[in-house]
């Protein structure tokens, strides 16, 4: 097992005051030649935006864009004719392909709304733009990792244009659990959410990251009460 370790406070920080942003990997003005991404992988930002606040209409191409609201709510807009909110235990993934314009705001005028969005490089350029919205609680089972992406329409959660699965899971304390790889020359990125875990003796608290390749499983033991998501991805486009 390789691995490399991501503390929380070492990444990017962003304030714009209606905005407050971290940045796992290099993005916008933050720029870390040693964090550019993780292979297919390419931004994981920690988002907190106040009430009433948000992102206004801008373009992405060829890119797959996934949010997680983690408390809040997040009304989303788009140029293929979708409006709506994106509720706290959903899931969204927007492909981009040929180009799509959206908006972000906070679905409430008074409470802020956090959210991770994910950027992962696609496998297919040029796709036509799509939009799709899961919500978790019916996949989600206590002290698994439940599969939330994949590459695949048919399976569990949402899919995108990439041989990428993303699992998510909430562990009592004291749990023990194994992630086994879908393909194992892929690498997977482990983002606490909350809590503290242990991977391959090396103690992983809220918001802290790591990098995991050259293995085909890994196990995870949670000290307290956690929440986890998993991101594997391919390592080499």
């Amino acid at each position: 097992m390789k691995t490399i370790y991501h503390a929380a406070d070492s990444r990017g920080d962003a304030n714009h005051g209606w905005l407050k942003s971290r940045h796992t990997f290099s993005f916008a003005n933050y720029h870390n030649p040693e964090r550019v991404g993780f292979g297919a992988l390419r931004v994981i930002n920690d988002d907190f935006v106040i009430g009433g606040q948000g992102f206004g209409k801008h373009s992405h191409r060829n890119m797959e864009i996934i949010s997680i609201p983690l408390s809040g709510k997040l009304a989303h807009g788009d140029s293929i004719g979708n409006e709506g909110v994106i509720e706290t235990g959903e899931i969204q993934v927007m492909s981009a392909g040929t180009g799509i314009t959206h908006s972000e705001m906070n679905g409430d005028d008074a409470e802020a709304v956090r959210f991770l969005q994910i950027w992962v490089i696609p496998n297919k350029m040029d796709v036509a733009p799509r939009y799709q919205q899961v919500h978790m609680g019916d996949i989600m089972r206590p002290n698994e990792f439940s599969q939330v992406l994949s590459p695949k329409a048919d399976d569990a959660g949402v899919c995108i244009h990439q041989d990428a699965w993303f699992s998510m899971g909430g562990f009592d304390e004291g749990v023990s659990q194994t992630y086994q790889l879908n393909n194992p020359n892929n690498g997977v990125y482990v983002f606490v959410l909350s809590g503290e875990v242990v991977i391959n003796d090396k103690v992983l608290s809220t918001r802290d990251g790591l990098c995991i390749w050259d293995i085909q499983s890994f196990m995870m033991d949670t000290t307290v009460a956690s929440r986890v998501l998993v991101m594997e991805v391919p390592l080499f486009m």
